[in-house]
């Protein structure tokens, strides 16, 4: 008996060979084709259906997961934009009275040692709004020259003082707790007695 050739069905790119079978088949036909390997039982219908609407409870579970995940993220955003500008804010007010009292400088007609002072008292009242604020500055004048906390703008001969020290603060640093905030700029000694022995 000759053979019999069977035309092989053309695929479309992405295409399984067997999408949209399943509709075409009987339902014996179907459920032989999702018998699992190995001579085990074949899954019949309604359990299959049961695993669908299980899965897309699944997806739609994970859906509402991930939704509320980027929700509670955009939050914590905000909320940490609020709070910075709260806390800017809180911050900008202490130094109002300050800068009300430079332009109060500005205008007055006093002499030049009356600004002088006026603007002394006006310095205290910012270094005392930084105390507030825990800001103090970085020791530097007669301190042993530390790059952590001072920054060398240049060395100066001297004598008088030890060799590595700071001579003279051009910038005061400061720090905020624990943390520097800038480092002072400063000049350091350089001491020819001590560094040719």
């Amino acid at each position: 008996m000759p053979e019999q050739k069977t035309e092989l069905p053309v695929l479309e790119p992405g295409e399984t060979p067997l999408a949209g079978a399943e509709e075409e088949l009987p339902m014996e036909a179907a459920a032989s084709q999702e018998a699992p390997a190995g001579g085990a039982e074949p899954v019949d219908r309604a359990e299959f259906d049961k695993l669908k609407a299980e899965r897309d409870q699944l997806v739609d579970r994970l859906a509402r997961l991930q939704a509320e995940f980027e929700n509670a993220r955009k939050r914590a955003e905000r909320e940490r934009v609020a709070d910075r500008e709260y806390a800017t804010g809180n911050v900008v007010e202490r130094f109002l009275p300050v800068l009300d009292n430079f332009q109060l400088a500005l205008k007055s007609t006093g002499s030049l040692e009356q600004l002088r002072s006026g603007v002394e008292l006006i310095v205290k009242q910012m270094e005392e709004i930084l105390r507030q604020l825990q800001v103090h500055p970085v020791a530097a004048v007669g301190e042993e020259f530390d790059p952590r906390n001072h920054e060398a703008l240049g060395s100066v001969e001297r004598e008088d003082l030890p060799d590595q020290h700071v001579a003279e603060e051009i910038r005061r640093g400061y720090r905020l707790r624990e943390r520097l905030l800038r480092p002072a700029l400063v000049r350091v000694v350089s001491n020819p007695k001590q560094t040719s022995e």
